[in-house]
């Protein structure tokens, strides 16, 4: 059965065809400027119409497709909770999400995995991202007489291609750019941006490109400084790098890695240029089942909204009106079954002395009732331990939402007027804040605030970054110099 994957990134549709894991059919639709900008589709209509023009164009007449959006504005996390009943495990992940994604909830979707864990503990991969930009593509499907049965998001998709346990994955096309580390299979960090123009050359944008791994390979060892990226982690490029091997060697840098283009794992004709379509391989190889041999990404979720997932044949809408029906003939039956027993209770009252000696028989069967309930009365007990624990749970998880309440207001109180907070990450003891001033002597005021506070028992300042941006005086551009900065904090315990 032929599969259909469709990813609409700024400037291009593109579409893909497999059946199996082989390509049969692929096509590219250049999209004009403010169609759609960071992953949004702003004009609907228009969008929709060249949708249906290139599959009428392709003779693509599958109505079904698996969809892929932007990874810009997404936020990922590596969650681990306590070991939990798959029952009661959502409403954790959802107040565990409202705790650690940095804006209202209302305004993101959310879908999640389970992931390999410790004993005792529930490993979740979360995704968060946003609703308008979700919204905006069912619309358009919509409009174009197409639905998405299965939707990922194109970091994911990405991370799916890639048979190795610890990679560096960079996609780079004209007007995005998605970075993700993958460490035992699990995408570990996964960063997307919005890139200059496309009047730019892919040279004018490496040194972006360059700037952003190394950040994002920082803040991977920042977290993980007991086991670090390994040097050696062989880097896989796809999009505009892999038109560009002489720009590889940037990607490297000092260290001793190996960069390279991302294989294909799908079989195609020679013409195809596997770098252009990866996300659509990605999106391709989510209904398929996993290789038997191979070191694959292990995240795979459909993230289409519950209101946006195909319905099936609910049994409850076949059952529930014959289930009335019995209803009411059971009624009828019952009230015959009462005026009988009324007229067998005037002939029975005569009978008062006869009915005595079966008083007996039912002190047995009462006796036999009591001996039920000795036996059920065992189990009580660890059901009630296991609430308890459920509520010792809750209490935790409100102790440990106080406690980061008072280091995050502490972390946003004592920041100068002039610095800039672009991230919190609150992991246990330990805050990573990010952000950006105008002056080394801010980032520094800023650290002292926080260590003579008395609310922190450590305040490291990891790195601090020189970095130009341009701003707008006088009607001209200029570039200023300002200082990205990295704090490690560790919080004092909670009261």
């Amino acid at each position: 059965m032929s599969e259909v994957s469709l990813f609409i990134e700024d400037t291009a549709i593109k579409v893909m065809v497999t059946r199996g894991r082989r390509v049969e059919k692929w096509a590219s639709l250049p999209l004009e400027p403010g169609l759609v900008s960071d992953g949004l589709i702003l004009d609907e209509s228009q969008v929709a119409g060249k949708l249906r023009g290139l599959f009428k164009q392709q003779k693509i007449g599958a109505k079904k497709v698996t969809a892929g959006l932007s990874g810009l504005n997404s936020i990922y996390r590596l969650i681990s909770l306590p070991e939990l009943p798959a029952a009661i495990l959502p409403e954790a992940v959802n107040q565990e999400a409202a705790r650690i994604v940095p804006a209202p909830l209302e305004q993101f979707y959310l879908s999640y995995q389970t992931i390999p864990a410790p004993p005792g503990e529930t490993g979740v991969f979360l995704a968060a991202f946003p609703q308008n930009t979700a919204d905006a593509l069912f619309k358009t499907l919509s409009k174009a007489g197409i639905k998405a049965s299965t939707m990922d998001l194109a970091p994911l998709a990405l991370c799916r291609t890639v048979d190795a346990p610890e990679a560096i994955i960079i996609d780079a096309r004209s007007a995005g750019l998605d970075i993700a580390i993958l460490v035992d299979r699990v995408p570990q960090v996964i960063r997307s941006f919005s890139l200059p123009g496309e009047a730019e050359s892919l040279a004018e944008r490496m040194q972006t490109i360059t700037e952003e791994l190394e950040r994002t390979i920082a803040f991977y060892n920042s977290g993980h400084q007991d086991k670090p990226l390994p040097p050696a982690t062989p880097i896989f490029v796809s999009g505009d790098l892999a038109e560009a091997p002489e720009s590889w060697m940037l990607l490297a840098g000092s260290k001793d890695t190996s960069v390279s283009e991302l294989p294909s794992p799908m079989q195609a004709p020679e013409d195809f240029d596997a770098s252009q379509f990866m996300i659509n391989i990605g999106l391709s190889l989510k209904n398929l089942p996993p290789e038997k041999e191979g070191s694959f990404s292990l995240v795979n979720f459909n993230a289409l909204p519950e209101s946006e997932k195909p319905r099936g044949i609910s049994l409850a809408r076949i059952f529930t009106p014959v289930g009335i029906v019995i209803g009411i003939g059971l009624v009828f039956w019952l009230w015959l079954q009462v005026q009988d027993i009324r007229t067998e209770n005037e002939a029975l009252r005569s009978q008062v002395n006869v009915n005595q000696s079966l008083i007996p028989q039912q002190r047995e069967e009462i006796a036999a009732l009591n001996e039920d309930v000795a036996a059920i009365e065992p189990q009580i007990a660890p059901l009630e331990a296991k609430a308890g624990i459920f509520t010792s749970t809750a209490a935790n998880l409100d102790a440990n939402r106080s406690q980061i309440n008072r280091d995050l207001s502490g972390i946003v109180g004592l920041m100068p007027d002039d610095v800039d907070l672009t991230g919190i990450n609150h992991s246990g003891p330990r805050v990573i804040v990010t952000g950006t001033a105008p002056e080394e002597d801010d980032i520094f005021q800023y650290a002292r605030n926080l260590r003579s506070s008395g609310r922190y028992s450590g305040v490291i300042v990891s790195s601090i970054i020189a970095d130009y941006k341009e701003v707008l005086e006088d009607e001209e551009i200029e570039q200023i110099m300002v200082y990205d900065f990295t704090f490690l904090i560790i919080t004092t315990a909670a009261e």
